[in-house]
């Protein structure tokens, strides 16, 4: 863990989802506490349905909990509208998803650069450019994403979502659309990114072998989090 990791960059309390449904209301998980310190590296589990990848949006404050609080770096995403949080998360948090999320119509430099530019930073090419070098796709710059492989594809998406040097990292599924090998290499890579830039993992994965690899692993079963042993 990095130099900040007895910072808690990422809290969740009494977290609470519930959806109305024809048959009544479904309650996916119930007061749930999670605590996680700077450049720690957390995976979550749990079977189809049980709420992982809804868990992993609340915390990143895509969507907003029934009842609880997250907060994000020392400040409350739950206290805020949805353009409060997305201005919090800007720079603070980067995604990778099982979809890669790649827009067809700009090369694979301008998906990187699209957040920053954005946000109006600077330098913006020169970084994308450096993310994509260290990811190995330096050779591949003006290609469009239909140009790319499925692993180059995450690759640029994992350029993108390491560009501003995120806080928090959150993954779903990286390697979800990957064959083995492939996805194996997506994986050796987000550790390696995750110890080189001190960034907080939170991945949700179905692999046992993936979540091995983390710092912590926790179950989500029957609405509760369980933290399995180091």
């Amino acid at each position: 863990m990095d130099e900040d990791s007895g910072f808690r960059v990422l809290a969740a309390e009494g977290l609470t989802m519930r959806f109305t449904a024809p048959e009544g209301t479904i309650s996916l998980f119930e007061d749930l506490d999670l605590s996680i310190l700077a450049g720690d590296s957390v995976a979550i589990l749990g079977t189809s349905g049980s709420g992982k990848s809804t868990l992993l949006g609340l915390l990143a404050g895509l969507d907003l909990p029934t009842a609880g609080r997250v907060t994000l770096d020392g400040s409350e995403l739950t206290a805020l509208d949805e353009d409060g949080r997305a201005t919090l998360r800007a720079g603070r948090v980067g995604f990778v998803f099982q979809a890669f999320h790649l827009l067809p119509g700009l090369t694979a430099l301008e998906n990187v650069m699209l957040p920053g530019e954005l946000a109006g930073e600077s330098d913006v090419r020169r970084r994308a450019r450096a993310a994509l070098e260290r990811v190995g796709l330096g050779e591949r710059l003006a290609h469009y994403p239909a140009q790319l492989s499925g692993g180059e594809q995450q690759r640029v998406a994992l350029a993108r979502a390491f560009v501003a040097g995120p806080r928090v990292l959150f993954a779903d599924e990286p390697t979800g659309n990957l064959d083995h090998q492939t996805g194996e290499r997506i994986i050796d890579l987000l550790f390696a990114l995750n110890r080189d830039y001190g960034t907080t993992l939170v991945l949700v994965t179905h692999d046992d072998a993936v979540a091995a690899r983390c710092r912590r692993t926790l179950y989500l079963r029957d609405g509760t989090l369980h933290e399995t042993a180091a």
